[in-house]
């Protein structure tokens, strides 16, 4: 009778608890929730009190008072404060349910490739103080490939590189599991910071990270613009030498200056696992060639840029975006099926 009740009112769900964006997959119902990985906190007579998440805190991010601080509890696709990422992660499971559920949820919880040990504990306990009744971790290239659609479980090659916000993780896979992978503190907040410093100092001015951000998706990209087709847009921050607001033009070509290092740096990782990676895989992956997902993959000419480097076929997957949550979702929908590609939490 209960395990009848718990198929009905299934509040089962998988998490993709990025350092951008968390996004969570509802058990029969798909990714119902993509929000930033931000929380808002009012200092309260030395108590802090949660004020806003997801959305709303983003929108206060440097913009507060004093008493208010907008925090991102994940720093390089880890959690960097234990308590605020778990009132993190209660809010979005209330959230998704839209009620207070008497069946505690399994969840399935994404981590990065290279977490330690402390780290993936930090992560169990935070999904276990949110109200999962079980906790099951998948590493994020595994779940990037299965949302991506690759043949994980088959006796066959697949390669995905899965370009986050805090980290890279590049992924060799075959029958279940990771054959060989390595994760690189290197994503979307790393390219951000790029293009403040850039500014910094080449124009003398302070922007933001929201603004680095809006740089990044409207004119970023990993290689150089035809001549002629540089794009340009308007940008404003502090003039660092007079204090005061100030409005100026930045072109393409400038932002793919400002991001060549850490384009660089994933283009490394990428070679780097190809170099250790078996010949009979290779020769799987020479045929397959590379999936990206991940926002960080929708950086323009960054697909062309890896197939000059490596000279293999590199596509871009439909759900770049959502794959991490998609293939945390399709394994707890099968995870009888899909147990060999799961970490046991505990």
């Amino acid at each position: 009778m209960f395990s009848r009740l718990r198929g009905l009112f299934s509040t089962d769900i998988g998490i993709d608890l990025g350092t951008a964006n968390t996004l969570v997959y509802v058990r029969g119902k798909g990714v119902v929730l993509d929000e930033p990985s931000v929380v808002a906190l009012a200092d309260e007579g030395g108590k802090k009190r949660v004020l806003a998440v997801g959305e709303e805190a983003k929108l206060m991010v440097g913009r507060t008072p004093g008493n208010i601080s907008a925090i991102r509890p994940l720093k390089d696709g880890v959690i960097a404060d234990f308590d605020v990422a778990e009132e993190m992660i209660k809010y979005f499971i209330r959230k998704v349910h839209n009620r207070q559920s008497f069946i505690s949820p399994q969840i399935v919880i994404c981590i990065p490739r290279g977490a330690t040990a402390v780290e993936r504990r930090a992560i169990q306990e935070s999904a276990e103080g949110a109200g999962a009744r079980r906790v099951f971790l998948i590493e994020e290239p595994m779940a990037a490939a299965i949302g991506a659609g690759l043949p994980v479980t088959e006796p066959t090659g697949s390669m995905v590189v899965d370009i986050g916000g805090g980290t890279t993780e590049v992924a060799v896979l075959s029958l279940g599991g990771i054959v060989y992978g390595n994760s690189v503190r290197i994503g979307g907040d790393k390219m951000d910071e790029a293009i403040v410093s850039y500014i910094r100092k080449n124009h003398n001015l302070l922007v933001g990270d929201t603004t680095a951000e809006k740089i990044k998706k409207e004119i970023g990209a990993a290689i150089a613009p035809p001549k002629g087709q540089d794009r340009t847009m308007s940008i404003k921050g502090r003039d660092l030498i007079n204090g005061i607001p100030k409005e100026i033009k930045i072109s393409e070509s400038q932002i793919v200056e400002s991001l060549a290092e850490p384009v660089a740096s994933v283009v490394e990782s990428v070679k780097f696992a190809l170099e250790n990676t078996p010949p009979e895989l290779s020769a799987d992956i020479v045929d397959k060639g590379i999936i990206m997902t991940g926002g960080g993959s929708l950086l323009s000419g960054l697909d062309k840029l890896l197939r000059e480097k490596t000279g293999l076929p590199v596509s871009v997957a439909e759900d770049a975006l959502m794959c991490v949550a998609i293939g945390a979702g399709k394994t707890l929908e099968e995870l009888n099926v899909m147990k060999t590609v799961l970490l046991r939490a505990y």
